[in-house]
């Protein structure tokens, strides 16, 4: 929607006339719509992981679960979905499958499902909002204002890439260091994240290695969508507007 948007209504000029309406640049539709792009990419690509629970099953055999556990494939697949049904708000009471667990575990996997819901809000709430702004905008005759020559999708686009590139970067030194590093800031104040197996052998399904394999797919899936932005804006920069 955004990029057809900006094909119909772009021009150089900070005032066009298009027929017997004059179109306005603005720069607070340009950089809310740059901050609503980035919370879009960010809040699906790491949804992908999360709704997409296929990217688990295939894991299985490669990290060796049916070994290290001692489980068999169906039984593990069992005990992930219904985690994930509780971490995605499908079911509000917490269970692992046939694997016991403790309190503590519970308890953890109750603040995960806050930030899943988060997520998965931010999602919804971007994507519904960045379409009402644009309508609005364009009932008001408004277009994003385009800073040294490039539009909010570019912006939003190298803010949000630059950033996670950066962090992934750093993450890729000492993963180690980065997961106990992302668990202190979300988790703030909790140790209920650090399990024992004997009493929440759930966390033998769910290893440090998927975590981080997680972590490769939502940079990969971001960086994507970061690259496809900014690629589209150099392309309709180049355009001719819409007579």
């Amino acid at each position: 929607m955004f990029a057809r948007w900006e094909k119909l209504w772009y021009d150089e000029q900070k005032n066009i006339k298009v027929g017997y309406v004059v179109v306005k640049s603005s720069k607070v539709l340009s950089f809310a719509c740059a901050v609503l792009l980035a919370l879009g990419v960010l809040s699906a690509s790491i949804a992908v992981p999360i709704l997409y629970r296929g990217f688990y099953y295939a894991q299985i055999g490669p990290l060796g679960l049916e070994e290290y556990t001692g489980l068999n494939e169906p039984t593990i697949r069992e005990a992930y979905d219904q985690v994930l049904d509780y971490c995605t708000g499908k079911t509000d009471t917490f269970s692992a499958g046939l694997l016991p667990f403790s309190e503590s575990g519970a308890s953890h996997f109750a603040d995960v499902r806050k930030l899943f819901l988060l997520d998965l809000w931010v999602l919804g709430f971007s994507l519904a909002a960045l379409a009402a702004l644009l309508l609005f905008a364009r009932w008001k005759r408004l277009r994003p204002q385009r800073f040294l020559g490039r539009g909010p999708g570019f912006w939003g686009a190298a803010g949000l890439g630059g950033a996670f590139l950066l962090i992934g970067g750093l993450a890729s030194l000492d993963f180690n260091r980065a997961f106990v590093i992302f668990h202190t800031l979300f988790f703030p104040g909790k140790d209920n994240w650090i399990f024992d197996w004997q009493t929440d052998p759930v966390i033998l399904i769910l290893p440090q290695d998927f975590f981080r394999n997680c972590a490769i797919l939502v940079l990969g899936l971001l960086l994507l969508w970061c690259a496809v932005l900014i690629t589209l804006d150099f392309v309709l920069s180049k355009k001719k507007p819409a007579k």
